[in-house]
């Protein structure tokens, strides 16, 4: 289910032949891209249940700040966590760049097609 400040899973809660732990991990999405308006700029230190290590994260740093996103929609709990940390236009600038669990990917684009066409980085798209 998807939206309404829920995790995202399937409603069976049973899983199917051939799933994996992997595919069974209930991410979290935003009901709309534009919720995602987090900052842009500056040094970031994400709640423990997001980052347990508590470490920083330098959004004027490009490597970081893909960290950061990548952290933020793989270990969000809930959608405030999306929209606090997370800026519209940062993450599509950042998609493509942006190495996540095919299957969060796949929810994340079935959620924003606009994601979708943009592509998600690496093998997992």
């Amino acid at each position: 289910m998807i939206g309404d400040n829920e995790r995202v899973n399937d409603s069976s809660g049973l899983a199917e032949p051939g799933d994996s732990y992997a595919s069974r991990i209930p991410y979290v999405v935003p009901d709309s891209l534009d919720d995602l308006t987090g900052p842009t700029s500056g040094v970031i230190e994400l709640p423990r249940g997001i980052e347990p290590t508590g470490r920083r994260y330098d959004l004027d740093d490009p490597s970081s700040r893909v960290s950061l996103y990548v952290r933020v929609i793989s270990d969000a709990t809930t959608a405030e966590d999306l929209t606090t940390y997370l800026n519209r236009d940062m993450l599509r600038w950042l998609w493509p760049q942006l190495h996540l669990p095919r299957y969060c990917v796949r929810r994340w684009h079935e959620r924003f097609p606009e994601l979708a066409a943009i592509g998600a980085g690496g093998p997992w798209q």
